[in-house]
């Protein structure tokens, strides 16, 4: 009886409705992403402005994240949820307005700044709505709800606005975020910030949340491969004539993801960081070397399966180390800094691959980002007792 009163205070209305708009709002956002470029170009941009305009997510990102974890922990998660959404909705219902590139760059700007604001503000008010010693698991579902919008939203927008049209394509996603709006009406508890006695330090403005900066570079690192290949699979296997249904990759990720984080969400409370670190790394040099000598769709499924286990895993443990580790008062702080580590590999995933791609033979495109593992290692031998002792603090 104890056992059931506890799963119900886990999973409240107010936890259910959280994760109902962080779906709404991540589909809204992935959706887009692979529309901008040719939309972009259809409005007249070069190709090297369209580039722009698709980057402009991720540099806003990297800039506005701290403003975003500062703002987080002195205001409620409800008015700076609310906010993003308006700014996301705005920012898309002005993509399928414009008339013109120009404008659509401004446009990007509004939906960027929302999704900063919405990325941190969501995950720090869940840590609020759910018991302390439960954040891993939360967090491991919201990575679900995270990871089916990563996974579908993408595959809808491709086949749709081949058929409709890019304008009335976007459509759908500024639907998808005024639905993100319309759900956080619902939710109960709010999430007003800790009240504390002030001291000087209280007020300053703070970048980052210095316990949670080994996990942002851990983040950074393992995100890497995963973003080179989301933008440079499907050229790697053309370069390399692989007759592989390339388009399952990331529906076969998302998919061993769900059920991994469905098995596995009790233990994200009770087992310490070592063993998913270490458990990880086996998997992202696993998944490396299975791109390599890649050749049959089996081939490729356990590439798949290997990146769930190796970056699907370690991110949502990442992601509630960092709030274990940072005081209450600034949980947001931790979720920016987190963010920024997450940033970081976003944008330096693509950029070291077209490096890797422009200056060595395609076959050894994976095997070169397998620098990263002793990376990793490093950071985590130097930082292990922190780490490791996160857990021990609920």
């Amino acid at each position: 009886m104890t056992k059931s009163k506890n799963r119900e205070r886990v999973y409240s209305k107010d936890v259910i409705l959280v994760m109902a708009a962080s779906f709404f709002f991540m589909f809204s956002n992935m959706y887009c992403n692979p529309l901008i470029n040719g939309y972009a170009q259809k409005l007249g941009a070069s190709s090297a402005f369209a580039g722009i305009i698709v980057g402009m997510m991720s540099i806003v990102a990297m800039f506005l994240r701290p403003v975003a974890g500062n703002l987080t922990d002195r205001f409620s998660k409800y008015q700076l949820s609310f906010i993003g959404g308006a700014l996301s909705f705005i920012g898309v219902l002005g993509y399928v307005l414009t008339p013109n590139s120009g404008l659509l760059l401004l446009f990007r700007l509004i939906n960027g700044t929302g999704y900063v604001l919405c990325t941190v503000c969501m995950t720090t008010w869940l840590s609020y709505l759910v018991p302390f010693s439960h954040v891993g698991e939360a967090m491991s579902f919201y990575g679900i709800m995270n990871a089916l919008a990563m996974a579908f939203a993408p595959a809808v927008s491709i086949n749709l606005y081949r058929v409709i049209g890019y304008r009335e394509a976007i459509i759908l996603s500024a639907l998808s975020a005024l639905m993100m709006v319309v759900t956080i009406q619902f939710v109960g508890n709010r999430a007003k910030p800790v009240v504390r006695k002030h001291t000087a330090s209280q007020h300053r403005f703070k970048i980052i949340q210095r316990d949670s900066i080994p996990v942002a570079c851990l983040v950074a690192l393992f995100a890497i491969p995963y973003f080179a290949t989301q933008a440079d699979i499907v050229t790697y296997t053309e370069q390399r004539n692989l007759p592989i249904a390339v388009g399952a990759y990331f529906l076969i990720y998302a998919a061993v993801l769900l059920l991994i984080r469905l098995f596995l969400r009790n233990q994200f409370d009770t087992v310490r960081f070592g063993p998913w670190l270490i458990t990880s790394t086996v998997a992202t040099a696993f998944y490396l070397v299975m791109l390599t000598i890649m050749r049959t769709n089996w081939e490729m499924a356990l590439a798949a399966a290997g990146m769930a286990f190796g970056y699907g895993i370690i991110y949502s443990v990442c992601q509630s180390t960092a709030m274990m580790l940072a005081p209450q008062e600034e949980r947001g702080l931790a979720s920016s800094t987190f963010f920024l580590g997450l940033d970081v590999g976003m944008s330096l995933g693509p950029i070291i691959g077209g490096f890797i791609d422009s200056t060595v033979p395609e076959k050894y495109f994976y095997p070169v980002m397998l620098v990263i593992i002793p990376l990793v290692l490093l950071i985590y031998l130097a930082n292990r007792q922190k780490l490791n002792h996160a857990i021990d603090q609920h």
